[in-house]
């Protein structure tokens, strides 16, 4: 196993400890209702972006820095991206992960890293491309949802709010899915930053 894949797991393992280490309000329950606390093995509002960058570049390549506090990295065969967004301190805040208009190529597809498919789904398991119905089935209702174009796609966002697991765990997710295709194409997790 390479260093870089060992330190990943270990992160993994020691976010999973603290996880599952944590308070009930903490601890997010499967199935309807469910809370999320990690997007592409990151925890806002825990995890630094010195921790995550290290282990995102064996998988990504990062993209020219913004003169936001937001980091960037694409999946260079099919296009896909990661962008954090961090506090002063270096605190990742929020993690927003989407796909590209374009579908990926048979051999993106079949490129497939089973480590590298983590940064492309959420603690629950909601991936990107998903169908529509599996994201209510994991997390239950949203508190909203509406109609949202964003680059000339057009796009059905579901809100969730999970004040009542606690201050200290993430507090929003938005899952946005292409009303063509009926597929998830973008989730956001955010941690609140007040």
């Amino acid at each position: 196993m390479k260093p870089g894949w060992m330190r990943f797991w270990l992160c993994a393992s020691a976010l999973a400890l603290a996880v599952s280490s944590g308070t009930p309000a903490q601890k997010p329950k499967r199935g309807r209702g469910a809370n999320e606390l990690s997007l592409s093995s990151i925890q806002p509002g825990r995890d630094k972006l010195t921790g995550v960058e290290k282990n995102l570049g064996e998988h990504l390549r990062a993209l020219p820095a913004d003169p936001s506090n937001a980091r960037t990295w694409e999946e260079a065969c099919t296009g896909r991206r990661l962008t954090l967004e961090v506090d002063k301190n270096g605190v990742i805040q929020t993690v927003y992960i989407s796909m590209p208009k374009t579908a990926p190529t048979e051999k993106c597809k079949e490129a497939k890293d089973a480590q590298a498919a983590l940064l492309w789904m959420t603690g629950q398991g909601l991936h990107l491309d998903d169908r529509a119905d599996r994201i209510i089935a994991i997390y239950g209702p949203p508190n909203s949802s509406g109609p949202s174009v964003k680059q000339g796609r057009e796009l059905e966002l579901l809100f969730y709010m999970f004040d009542w697991a606690g201050s200290d765990v993430p507090q929003v997710l938005e899952v946005s899915t292409e009303k063509s295709s009926g597929r998830v194409v973008e989730i956001m997790l955010a941690f609140p930053s007040l």
